[in-house]
């Protein structure tokens, strides 16, 4: 059953009623907190529930990446920042630094250098240039 946001008119407070489908409009509705029938409805925005595999095709459309610059920093941070966003996972914090010191326009082996931990945790030997997303390219491999 869906979870309708509403902001109550009298109290203030925003609140969440779970109703049907059918319910909805139909049956009045009150705040929870102060009992009131001066309820606004919020719009918020929509979530499209994905599949792990759609989300791994969409990733695999070239068009996805766009007009990705490997030999370029902030271009990579930008693809970076937007497959981690696609995966719809939580993120380790090492993410967000590695991102953030791309788009600071910071050479990615550098940053590979100064995170050794990153290469250790990937099964050793490096990170193949940025676990694949550095300059060499996606894919590379350390041999």
């Amino acid at each position: 059953m869906p979870v309708y946001d509403y902001v109550c008119q009298s109290c203030t407070n925003r609140v969440g009623i779970q109703q049907s489908y059918a319910d909805y409009g139909v049956k009045p509705i009150k705040c929870p907190v102060c009992g009131s029938k001066a309820l606004k409805r919020l719009i918020n925005k929509v979530r499209i529930a994905k599949s792990e595999d759609r989300r791994m095709d969409d990733m695999a459309d070239p068009a996805f990446m766009g007009d990705v610059d490997e030999n370029d920093p902030k271009s990579m941070a930008r693809a970076m920042r937007k497959m981690g966003s696609e995966m719809g996972e939580d993120l380790p914090p090492e993410f967000g630094e590695i991102t953030d010191r791309l788009e600071a326009g910071e050479d990615p082996e550098s940053i590979e250098q100064s995170m050794p931990e990153l290469g250790d945790a990937a099964g050793g030997g490096g990170m193949g240039g940025m676990g694949g997303m550095g300059a060499g390219g996606a894919g590379d491999d350390d041999y």
